[in-house]
């Protein structure tokens, strides 16, 4: 029998999660070993987190490439603040920070990492941030989920999970080393507080 659904103070149906901790470890895996069947090994390929989930995903990323290749994988994140086309119409955000790895990402193939695809306008402003720091081989796209409503023509390489909404559903994922938790959360969107896409 189904438990009864909680609602918030709205009287709304709360978020429920659809993607728990072991799918998430289980997609994160899968697109390791995606990685380095395309890449031919991983040699000369540098992750990029787009914070905040995203540097947490790409950090767990390299570990499990790291497992498959016996090799280190450099990992960093890429601050995309001042190059969002929305950046006036809402309060000031606070910078995240860009760490970019040593040996840079010149000549290399850059793996952009992120929690949620959805407009598609998050990951333009990453790819204007990275064309600041230097000039790429490649430049491909790794996403937990994929959740469609793409308004510029942006398409993942790597997907954990597609996952069809409509516009006024919200997906929030949530990770241990940020919620406590790892999940990915199917809400419907009341105001659309921070985090949730």
């Amino acid at each position: 029998m189904d438990a009864p659904s909680s609602t918030d103070h709205a009287g709304a149906a709360a978020p429920r999660p659809v993607l728990e901790g072991p799918d998430i470890a289980r997609m994160l895996t899968r697109i390791a070993h995606e990685i380095v069947e395309r890449a031919k090994g991983a040699d000369d390929v540098v992750l990029l987190g787009i914070p905040t989930r995203g540097v947490f995903l790409a950090r767990r990323l390299a570990a499990k490439l790291e497992e498959i290749t016996g090799r280190a994988v450099p990992v960093g994140s890429l601050d995309i603040t001042m190059y969002r086309d929305d950046l006036r119409l809402g309060p000031a955000r606070t910078l995240a920070r860009t760490d970019i790895p040593g040996d840079g990402v010149e000549g290399r193939l850059v793996l952009l990492v992120d929690d949620v695809l959805f407009s598609g306008r998050t990951i333009r402003a990453a790819l204007d941030a990275l064309g600041d720091i230097g000039r790429p081989r490649a430049v491909q796209l790794a996403v937990l989920v994929d959740r469609g409503h793409r308004e510029l023509p942006i398409r993942a390489d790597y997907v954990g999970k597609n996952l069809p909404t409509s516009l006024r559903e919200t997906v929030k994922v949530q990770l241990a080393e940020e919620d406590g938790r790892d999940a990915v959360l199917l809400g419907v969107k009341q105001t659309a507080p921070t985090g949730e896409r």
